[in-house]
């Protein structure tokens, strides 16, 4: 398949999808229960926003959601920003997600640091007790905070799965965080306890974090406890007591006296001074419960990128991401019992909250920590074919690192289990789409979505009931009114807008950590369109229903009043062989009304730049694009600067190029690369001509 035009259908739902997945099972419930007639999936969204009581009742049916006290109401008030949505009920996220107690598979996870783990659901409920029991014994209960400095293993997920079912709130940063990164993060929140890793292996390089360990609990004085889990030192994994043993069972054993009680890891101690073992954490059996806490009680804190000023300390509750998550898991990626989840992740962004959910609709997670190219770019598609993954999720930069490398994995590999490919963190552009259905498999659906950490989900994204397009995410999601706005504020179709929410959904923020009186809040999404969320992104909703997220709505490149978002820019210039990666920036200009477009390109390897190369680009551009925006300014650099999370860092490049100091627009710990912000403080320096 050549690349794709914009807009080509590439996938239909088939002929039976209203009886086959759970979404159209879920439909024609929903018809039955309340007389409503929903032929289509457009009628059925419609209604899903029209009558947001109506919708989430259905979603808590449906899914058997338990409330130890029911609501007095589904939801207080419409209004936005203070709606409230189930006044008076309790409930814990953590019993959803440990529903099941037999001997299947929970967790299978692989390392780069390790052996498989393979955990069942019936020992993750006893290993969330032992480590919640651990946990009060330092003293944690409802509303103390907990923070992991970890990778994504199982012992993760269990830590977080503790902290819920007491009440506790939860914060993760994972183990590539820098200490500056970890300590503006959770500083805010005050925790009280630690759980960290001495090191990990990216790929077959070992990473010591043991210095920036001792510099976190030194910087945090509220800590009361370090939980140390012998990753990188310590190899296997050892769980004690009646629950499985990971990892090498002579080492289990022999970490675990004759009265049962566990002797200390002398080596691990010696490497994090003071803190107790993982093991020791889990050592006393114990009965699992669960604090029934108010729906909006703290479930975890997350953080904005941190890429400029201090992050945003993000407060989601119980009941909102719950709910939530189940509609998204369950209905829009048709997840279930028997299916396998696995989306790449680190424990440092909202796809690992979204990947832990996987369990409250009773599928197995496949966890993987590590160097996704490792020992190829075809990693991680080996461990969906070995394991057998139903759905595999990943960043759009690495379908398009896929494609540029030519490789086709369904040509190597036996991906016949896989329905479905999840792509986020970025636009994927038509090529991507393409590539997937050429390369990975033409009967699958490719749910290519778009949301972010402030509601910890997606809100336009892929459905079993709609087509896929390349290019275009298929719709709005059920219970989410996005719209594109005019600077008028009216919604507008077939153009590029705003992206807005206009009705609330139960996962916006709880709160921002420390903004007493909303003020902070209300300023981050409330301010451009009174009782509207802006979030940002420029969207366009086209006649059929589907949307086209073309960046951020603050980086938009403005030439000549024509408009353009960076995605379609990256989607031209990244398509030539000779480009790995781009990044551009719109200058302000004050001899120029037009301003500079400087564009920085890192080449593909063994690429050497010369005048040929500048011209295709600028052709590409002035072809593919607008000749006004063919760049006044291109420079080679030897790496693209990006969050440790994968987003580009345009808005901090911008204002570097703008005069303002390094320190004042981006936190290096949370870049994923610091030295590639150096060529363009040098840059800076001299104008960036």
């Amino acid at each position: 398949m050549a690349d794709v035009a914009s807009g080509t259908l590439l996938w239909e739902p088939p002929s039976d999808a209203r009886t086959t997945t759970r979404m159209g099972r879920f439909v024609t419930e929903v018809e039955r229960s309340r007389g409503l007639d929903l032929p289509t999936y457009e009628a059925a969204w419609r209604w899903s926003v029209d009558d947001l009581g109506a919708f989430w009742s259905e979603v808590a049916r449906w899914f058997g959601v338990t409330f130890h006290r029911p609501p007095s109401t589904v939801l207080s008030s419409r209004d936005l920003p203070g709606a409230r949505w189930y006044p008076g009920a309790t409930l814990n996220y953590a019993e959803h997600a440990l529903r099941r107690r037999d001997d299947e598979p929970a967790i299978v996870a692989r390392s780069q640091t390790r052996d498989e783990v393979v955990v069942s659901f019936a020992d993750l409920a006893d290993q969330v007790a032992r480590a919640a029991a651990g946990l009060r014994r330092l003293g944690i209960g409802r509303g103390d905070r907990v923070v992991g400095y970890l990778p994504n293993v199982p012992e993760t997920v269990v830590a977080f799965l503790a902290c819920a079912s007491i009440g506790a709130i939860w914060s993760s940063c994972a183990p590539e965080f820098g200490t500056r990164a970890v300590v503006d993060r959770v500083q805010q929140i005050a925790p009280k306890v630690l759980l960290v890793v001495d090191g990990y292996r990216y790929g077959t390089k070992e990473v010591d974090r043991t210095t920036e360990v001792a510099e976190i609990r030194a910087a945090l004085q509220t800590l009361e406890a370090t939980v140390l889990l012998p990753y990188l030192g310590g190899g296997d994994s050892v769980h004690v007591g009646d629950s499985v043993h990971v990892g090498d069972s002579r080492r289990a054993e022999a970490a675990v006296g004759d009265d049962g009680s566990v002797r200390a890891d002398t080596a691990a101690r010696a490497r994090v001074p003071g803190a107790i073992t993982w093991a020791e954490l889990l050592a006393e059996p114990a009965e699992l419960t669960f604090d029934a806490v108010p729906f909006d009680h703290p479930l975890y804190v997350l953080y904005s990128s941190g890429t400029t000023g201090l992050p945003k300390a993000i407060v989601h509750g119980h009941g909102g991401i719950l709910l939530e998550h189940l509609k998204m898991l369950g209905l829009h990626h048709d997840l279930g019992p028997g299916d396998r989840f696995c989306w790449f992740t680190t424990t440092g962004w909202m796809m690992w909250n979204y990947l832990v959910s996987g369990l409250t609709v009773g599928a197995t997670l496949v966890l993987v920590d590590g160097d996704p190219a490792s020992p190829d770019l075809l990693a991680l598609w080996r461990i969906a074919a070995e394991l057998q993954v139903t759905l595999l999720g990943v960043g759009a930069p690495f379908l398009l690192s896929c494609r540029k490398a030519g490789l086709s994995p369904a040509a190597h590999l036996d991906l016949s289990s896989l329905r479905s490919v999840g792509s986020t963190g970025a636009p994927l552009p038509p090529e991507g789409f393409g590539w997937v259905y050429e390369h990975v498999g033409d009967d699958l659906l490719l749910t290519s979505a778009s949301g972010g950490t402030d509601l910890c989900t997606a809100f336009v994204a892929g459905a079993p009931l709609l087509p896929v397009h390349a290019g275009e995410i298929a719709g709005r999601c059920l219970g989410a009114k996005v719209e594109a706005y005019d600077t008028s504020g009216r919604p507008v179709i077939g153009q590029r807008g705003e992206l807005v929410l206009t009705v609330p959904m139960p996962s916006m923020p709880v709160s921002f950590w420390g903004d007493a009186d909303g003020s902070r809040y209300r300023a981050a999404y409330f301010e451009d369109f009174p009782g509207v969320w802006r979030h940002g992104d420029w969207i366009e909703i086209t006649e059929r229903g589907s949307c086209i997220i073309t960046g951020r709505s603050d980086a938009t490149l403005n030439r000549g009043g024509v408009r353009m978002g960076t995605a379609e820019f990256y989607s031209a210039v990244e398509g030539l062989d000779e480009v790995a990666d781009a990044l551009v920036v719109h200058l302000h200009d004050p001899d120029d009304e037009a301003g500079r477009l400087v564009l920085f390109v890192q080449l593909a390897a063994g690429v050497a730049f010369d005048d040929a190369l500048r011209a295709a680009i600028a052709r590409t551009i002035r072809d593919e694009l607008s000749p006004r925006h063919v760049p006044d300014e291109l420079h080679v650099v030897p790496a693209i600067p990006r969050t440790i999370s994968g987003k580009k860092l345009e808005l901090p490049v911008k204002r570097l190029l703008e005069g303002e100091p390094l320190e004042h627009v981006v936190n290096p710990g949370a870049v994923a690369d610091p030295s590639s912000l150096e060529v363009f403080v040098e840059l800076a320096a001299v104008g960036a001509r």
